[in-house]
């Protein structure tokens, strides 16, 4: 044995050929510090073993290395000087693999993702298997690659490619691997070692010159100047036009690979130290970071409840053909659950038909469904106008119109048909699961699923408590929900649960201004440009209906009457009386049509201002906008944890990722008002409590402010 760690051990495979293998003690191999330091360590022995020709670089998992240990990552970059030295220090570390006097070959199986793939670069030779993925996805966590890939990438592959994997992130197959010269060889998984020791030992023999295959990757990057200088201003035009201002991390990588490009490999490694020292101190990185970590989180928890559910869904009905109901029909066929979709009225039901597919033509259309898969998910929902046909399923999700009594008495009337151990399950949006249970005579097997639109597109559904639904009935509809591909978060009930809950002070804060006459549609760029929301406000409110919007602010009204007190004055009760309901009509705040060409148009009308009485052009400082809409919905999410509707505050920022579009360089609301100091938000609210209720901070967050405490700490008393 030539060295064994925790994490690396390596041993000659055979006489003058050295295996170093990947083998933690966890499910997957990552470079958490403890790993890096072994990685080096185990190097040194390389490089001072005597009579060694060659090595080879493996895992003992299904998958070669996931990359960096983000959990360290928040910690680690909160001290400036630490940060500095790890990365200087780490990257030095894949300098010595370089460096081995003998030849190198990386075998990748799995994925083989960030620090994996840096691991990969800096051996000589890369052979991959047919399950190999390989990329950089640093961006997405607000970070470039920081073990020497912007340097050693676009020598490999050329600074185009290069510029294209780091500045998107995107994971590559082996074979497009192959294609732009990342990988040199793809072989079937059980010739993947053999493969890679074939390749050393033609390597030691001289068949190859892997010296040669080196010595690029040392020196300055192989470009002229003006075909450098138009791929760079071609990636710099890219990412503006798609990153926009809020990630910088994609463009600090077109800076690290130009500051670098005509360096020898010292100088390039400085360059991209400098560059992702300098994303680590953003808070885009926190709050991507801080994204990653509470995702990991919440599918922990999900799989958790997943694994302690005693009852499989393996068939599902779906009450009510419209577009969400239809939504959930094909999404729970398209994931291998067939669906009976039941509807009292047949065009609802070839409507529901219809919308299933038109989305796997569009589907089909790019690739990515055959039209076997699109027949086989058609046949697997069944239209029906009769009760009785729902009557074997495990699971059944209403989905009828958005009124108490109406939902009440279907899921009456459907509890008498379906098996005594079926689900039952509401997709309201807002009224109270605890309420709904009442008309059952099994309440502790219902619950709410209230999914989001798209459906196929939403990653969210919220698994709503009610106060009699059983542990088991919540861990077998978060199983079903993440066998639909979705990301479940166990909310308890209230009037809008969660994420309904939280969006409504946010559309009041903007009332107010509108109702002062301030122009929606600055509000909007505000909001949009600036804060980063992907629809303003008053295009939100067109796109989820007016008429819906204004009737949940009466739900909202009669469970908080004093914080959420309904206001028929208010632009969104305007517009509902007069039945301007957003996009379902095609006028609301704005008017929507189609050009010339028949692309979508969406206009500011002249009808609504008269309407609302607001003034066209009238603006309040960006900082005044933001500040009014979004104090209460802050507000209402530390309310709700408060509360215990939601769990965490991870929870609450991945459901409002998910379910709304909280802008991701924002992190979510939690990270967002840590990120902005819980004393710098109090200071700031304070200064618009005398607008109410909603801009009013709780005597738990002066607590927190005071105390110094996080609400990311788990440890907190809740």
């Amino acid at each position: 044995m030539i060295y064994q760690g925790e994490s690396i051990r390596v041993d000659f495979i055979e006489p003058g050929f050295a295996e170093l293998q990947f083998d933690a003690k966890g499910s997957v191999n990552k470079f958490d510090q403890a790993t890096l330091e072994e990685f080096s360590e185990a190097l040194t022995k390389l490089k001072n073993t005597d009579d060694l020709r060659g090595v080879i670089v493996t895992s003992s998992k299904s998958t070669f290395i996931v990359g960096a240990d983000i959990t360290e990552f928040l910690t680690l970059f909160s001290d400036q000087e630490q940060t500095r030295s790890w990365v200087a220090k780490a990257s030095r570390v894949f300098d010595q693999l370089e460096d081995l006097p003998v030849p190198t070959v990386g075998a990748v199986k799995g994925f083989a993702l960030g620090g994996g793939c840096e691991a990969l670069l800096a051996c000589d030779y890369r052979v991959a298997d047919t399950t190999a993925t390989i990329g950089l996805p640093e961006v997405k966590l607000g970070l470039i690659p920081g073990f020497g890939g912007t340097m050693r990438l676009p020598r490999i592959i050329g600074p185009d490619n290069a510029l294209e994997w780091i500045t998107t992130g995107k994971n590559n197959s082996a074979e497009d691997a192959l294609k732009v010269g990342a990988i040199d060889a793809v072989v079937a998984p059980e010739k993947l070692t053999e493969a890679a020791l074939n390749l050393a030992k033609a390597a030691a023999a001289g068949e190859q010159d892997w010296q040669a295959k080196r010595q690029p990757k040392l020196e300055p990057l192989k470009a002229n100047d003006t075909e450098l200088t138009m791929t760079l201003v071609t990636a710099k035009g890219l990412v503006a036009a798609k990153a926009g201002k809020h990630y910088p991390a994609p463009h600090k990588a077109i800076e690290a690979i130009e500051n670098g490009a005509r360096e020898h490999r010292e100088g390039a490694l400085k360059a991209e130290n400098n560059a992702f020292f300098e994303l680590t101190q953003t808070d885009a990185c926190r709050a991507q970071v801080g994204i990653f970590l509470a995702d990991q989180a919440v599918k922990g928890k999900s799989k958790k409840y997943a694994k302690s559910a005693t009852k499989e869904i393996k068939s599902a009905g779906v009450l009510g053909a419209g577009i969400m109901g239809g939504g959930i029909a094909y999404q729970s066929a398209l994931k291998g659950v067939p669906a009976v979709m039941k509807d009292i009225k047949q065009d609802a039901l070839d409507l529901g038909m219809k919308e299933a597919g038109k989305i796997l033509k569009k589907g089909v259309e790019r690739g990515k469904v055959n039209h076997e898969k699109m027949i086989k998910v058609l046949s697997s929902i069944t239209p029906t106008l009769l009760n009785d046909a729902v009557k074997d399923v495990d699971i059944v999700v209403e989905a009828v119109v958005e009124n108490p009594k109406v939902k009440g008495s279907v899921l009456a009337e459907i509890e008498g048909v379906i098996g005594n151990d079926a689900i039952l399950t509401s997709n309201t949006s807002t009224i109270s699961i605890t309420e709904l249970a009442k008309n059952l005579k099994r309440p502790e097997q219902f619950c709410g699923m209230h999914f989001f639109n798209p459906v196929h597109k939403m990653p969210l559904v919220e698994i709503i408590r009610g106060e009699k639904t059983s542990d088991e009935t919540v861990a077998a509809v978060v199983a079903y929900a993440l066998k639909l591909g979705k990301t479940p978060i166990v909310v308890n009930d209230c009037p809008g649960f969660l994420v309904n809950r939280v969006l409504f002070p946010y559309l009041a804060g903007f009332a107010g201004m509108v109702d002062e006459g301030v122009d929606f549609v600055g509000i909007d760029k505000v909001m949009e440009k600036q804060f980063g929301w992907p629809m303003g406000p008053a295009y939100l409110s067109d796109v989820v209906g007016i008429d819906t919007a204004d009737h949940c602010t009466v739900v909202m009204e009669e469970g908080f009457p004093s914080r959420m007190k309904r206001d028929t004055s208010s632009a969104i009760a305007k517009l509902a009386a007069a039945e301007r309901y957003g996009q379902k009509n095609g006028k609301g705040f704005y008017v929507y049509g189609t050009d010339k060409k028949g692309k979508p148009t969406k206009d500011a009308d002249p009808a609504t201002y008269e309407l609302l009485g607001c003034e066209q052009g009238k603006k309040l400082e960006a900082d005044d906008v933001i500040a009014r809409c979004m104090i209460p919905m802050v507000n209402e999410v530390v309310r709700c944890l408060e509360e215990g509707i939601v769990g965490s505050a991870a929870e609450a920022d991945i459901a409002l990722l998910y379910g709304l579009g909280f802008p991701p360089f924002r992190g979510g609301p939690f990270r967002y008002l840590e990120t902005m100091g819980i004393d710098n938000f109090i200071k700031l609210a304070d200064q618009y409590a005398h607008l109410g209720e909603i801009y009013q901070v709780t005597d738990g967050m002066r607590e927190m402010a005071k105390a110094g405490k996080s609400y990311f700490d788990t440890t907190r008393a809740k």
